[in-house]
């Protein structure tokens, strides 16, 4: 399925949700901001997964699509 987005100025889409991002920041620092455990998370950007010794070094802007996933013990 396949649909279109129009974004607002200054937000971008994380796990299908708009969100508000203020200015470009690392990956990791959106991560914390957000509330995730960095050490326990996938993230697909754009399409491309990023690895995550490229999480402090990859910048994310208003323009970019995230699918996060966080890994969770159980049984």
């Amino acid at each position: 399925m396949s649909f279109f987005v129009t974004r607002k100025e200054n937000y971008m889409l994380i796990n299908g949700e708009e969100k508000a991002l203020a200015a470009p920041t690392t990956l990791n620092e959106l991560l914390t901001q957000l509330g995730y455990r960095v050490a326990l998370v996938a993230v697909e950007r754009n399409g491309a997964i990023i690895k995550q010794a490229d999480f402090g070094t990859t910048t994310i802007t208003d323009a970019d699509k995230l699918e996060i996933v966080s890994f969770v013990g159980g049984g």
